[in-house]
């Protein structure tokens, strides 16, 4: 069973993974519930568990709480006793339980995933349970072909290859600014370009700058007049060291030229950039409280070497539930 921590957490991916012997949910669960020290148990196997996971463990202790027997149970206890900030429900079923919450300073959401639900859905999970930097580089031969499962916001005009480049940028940016940071955006994609022509793509679109093209937008202004390659473009990334990224009150993505200003000379040694031919992908290091942002630049071709690895991807940059439609 795997348990994922989707939080403010000293990861280049923002997120914790943890893989316990227990077969299911349930079973790991009723081991806590009698274990003689609950709080032991959750630092040593899930790093102490995510912000205000711990608190169906005091029910336990205060209101004397049967352990459960079954999923219905289980549920049922976790609905009235386990604190989170959420409008969402908790979400638990056979693949697994699924928990959106608050820390009071950004969204977070953590999981408890069965190895057969991992099994059965890697176009939905690979990318969840996946805790190595960088994701691997290796690419389909050209022509391969990809196809997400997911709304995407279309970026153009289009090149003249069959290619497609895929931008996921996930990030504590609150989306409209309204402390809403798991409600992503649509992942942006540049129809007719591969990943080697992206840098000169980007310096044709001369549209404006609109705050529902953030992330297009940012792109372009990462991108200097004389780049060859997105490399450059993925190191002044990794240079900046805002957290919010927009213009204060146009909520827009800023110009070239204010990049620049704001970049550092040298990225902090924490920040993590990987650039190859296919993918290029960077995790932006911010601070000790927020840790890290990460921007995933991707083609057809590597999209189609690893296809389970991209729709999950993409997955988790539109929605906190692995599962949702």
């Amino acid at each position: 069973m795997y348990v994922v921590e989707r939080s403010r957490v000293n990861s280049p991916f923002s997120k914790l993974v943890f893989h316990l012997p227990e077969k299911t949910v349930l079973g790991w669960f009723q081991r806590a519930w009698q274990h003689e020290n609950p709080e032991a148990l959750l630092h040593a196997e899930i790093g102490g568990g995510a912000y205000g996971f711990d608190s169906i463990f005091e029910a336990v202790e205060e209101h004397r709480l049967p352990c459960p027997q079954t999923l219905d149970e289980l549920r049922e206890l976790l609905d009235e006793h386990l604190w989170i900030e959420s409008d969402d429900p908790i979400r638990l079923d056979e693949r697994g339980l699924r928990v959106r919450t608050n820390d009071d300073e950004v969204d977070l959401a953590y999981y408890f995933l069965e190895d057969g639900a991992i099994a059965a859905h890697p176009d939905r999970l690979a990318y969840l349970v996946n805790d190595t930097w960088p994701l691997p580089s290796g690419a389909a031969a050209p022509g391969a072909t990809f196809t997400p499962d997911v709304a995407l916001r279309v970026v153009g005009p289009p090149g003249p290859v069959p290619d497609s480049v895929y931008a996921v940028r996930i990030t504590w940016q609150h989306t409209h600014h309204n402390s809403t940071n798991l409600d992503q955006r649509e992942t942006t994609v540049f129809p007719g370009v591969n990943l080697p022509q992206l840098a000169n793509h980007l310096r044709g679109i001369d549209d404006p700058m609109s705050p529902e093209r953030f992330d297009a937008d940012l792109l372009r202004s990462l991108v200097g007049p004389d780049d060859d390659s997105i490399g450059p473009a993925i190191a002044r990334y990794a240079c900046l060291e805002r957290r919010d990224l927009s213009i204060f009150g146009k909520w827009t993505a800023p110009s070239h030229e204010q990049i620049l200003q704001w970049k550092l000379p040298e990225p902090p040694p924490q920040a993590h950039v990987a650039v190859d031919e296919h993918l290029a992908q960077a995790a932006r290091y911010i601070d000790d409280f927020f840790g890290y942002e990460q921007l995933f630049l991707f083609d057809t071709q590597w999209a189609a070497a690893h296809p389970d690895l991209a729709l999950s991807l993409l997955r988790y940059a539109t929605h906190w539930d692995p599962f949702a439609p």
